[in-house]
């Protein structure tokens, strides 16, 4: 572990240690492409320490050397010998009736011609996935008739006591007994 002690100005002892310099590998790129931007924390910790001034000259380096490489073209027979190879892959036969049905619907999902199944599959998967969530929502049971409202305990009976006209005769009867009896 490298360190460094400095005296600072009230006397007190400050102790830099590779921590600062880990610290200082993030900020050092930072600094190798956009030099201006740079802290005057980080300039002045770079121009002191030696090891980080060496990194940050490393990377200038690096990316000079960057710079000069030029990509490769590729040879003239490229995209027949690509084109070749792609074919004897889609041709080589696998094992079983199985595996070669599957094989052949892979390689017209991923080979064939822009216009092919990968449309028609979205549809149909989602399809699939309207109905069985229909079926699960319970959408496709037309035949449910919607439960009647909660009617209040007053209405309810009244219902109950229109609906019986036997206790409504045995009432009259009682009213008109009372009736005569009140008369006499």
């Amino acid at each position: 572990m490298q360190s460094r002690i400095e005296p600072a100005e009230n006397g007190v002892v400050v102790m830099e240690t590779k921590m600062k310099c880990d610290a200082m590998e993030t900020k050092l790129a930072d600094m190798l492409f956009d030099s201006e931007g740079a802290t005057a924390k980080v300039t002045t910790h770079v121009a002191e320490c030696a090891p980080c001034a060496k990194e940050l000259d490393e990377l200038r380096s690096t990316m000079a050397l960057l710079d000069t490489w030029e990509a490769p073209e590729p040879g003239p027979y490229f995209m027949t010998r690509l084109q070749a190879r792609l074919d004897e892959e889609r041709q080589a036969a696998p094992a079983g009736w199985p595996a070669r049905w599957i094989a052949r619907m892979r390689d017209r999902i991923a080979y064939g011609p822009q216009l092919h199944a990968r449309p028609i599959a979205a549809m149909a998967l989602t399809a699939v996935l309207l109905l069985g969530g229909g079926t699960y929502l319970g959408i496709t049971n037309w035949d449910q008739t919607p439960a009647a409202p909660p009617q209040a305990a007053v209405v309810h009976d009244l219902q109950i006591l229109d609906n019986n006209a036997q206790l409504l005769d045995q009432l009259e009867s009682l009213s008109s007994t009372d009736n005569s009896n009140n008369a006499n």
